[in-house]
């Protein structure tokens, strides 16, 4: 069951960078195609990077100020030596799944993507519930109304660099001669829960969902990763 959570209210331009999000130009319901390819034999698409971006965090959270005081540490030490003023945490309502569900639809329908339009989508997450089943498979479902079923992509596991992974490997995907000219999907989400002790204020949740392809606002310099 997809579930749908907390929608923003706000809205910004067609095409802007700020507030956590990135709004891609009015172009964005056409995929890349023909026009993103490469123009002739050995060149690269051109200003590949992130096209629109979409963030999720729970509704729930813990003030870190008020943690600082609950395990008794100096003023400052969470909310300035971690820079963090809250730490979301799910109800038992929400899971890895769900919070990439709420994203990734929430990213397709506010900027109009059709999921047709997608070639490759990678999950990075260190977040299991099942060994044998990734979350990949599970956002799979949100592509069964459009038919499309040829989608690569996997999860990528490897603590916190697995989302960072994903979106490497997104860019690499579209700068490649396996690109079809749809866009990349490099989701990055996670749930950390720790005990009590010096790791507990570094915990949290949420998901990021980033859609690749050429032309974007947001380059992504070539070989710099």
């Amino acid at each position: 069951m997809i579930r749908r959570h907390f929608r923003s209210e706000m809205r910004l331009p067609d095409w802007s960078v700020g507030n956590g999000a990135i709004r891609p130009p009015p172009h964005i319901d056409k995929m890349p195609g023909s026009a993103g390819k490469r123009k002739a034999e050995n060149c690269w698409p051109d200003d590949v990077g992130i096209v629109a971006m979409e963030m999720y965090f729970p509704a729930q959270y813990v003030d870190q100020s008020q943690l600082e005081e609950f395990d008794g540490v100096s003023s400052g030490k969470y909310t300035i030596g971690l820079g963090q003023q809250k730490m979301g945490f799910c109800s038992d309502r929400e899971d890895i799944n769900s919070l990439c569900l709420t994203v990734v639809q929430n990213l397709m329908e506010r900027n109009n993507i059709s999921y047709e339009n997608v070639g490759r989508l990678e999950v990075g997450t260190e977040t299991i519930i099942d060994k044998s089943k990734s979350v990949k498979s599970v956002l799979m479902q949100l592509f069964q109304e459009s038919g499309n079923s040829n989608v690569e992509g996997i999860d990528t596991t490897n603590a916190c660099f697995g989302g960072t992974q994903a979106l490497f490997n997104s860019l690499a995907w579209v700068e490649s001669s396996a690109w079809d000219g749809r866009y990349a999907l490099a989701v990055a989400g996670d749930i950390a829960v720790y005990a009590t002790g010096n790791a507990r204020p570094t915990g949290g949740a949420g998901a990021v969902a980033m859609l690749i392809g050429p032309n974007a606002p947001l380059v992504i310099e070539r070989g710099v990763n």
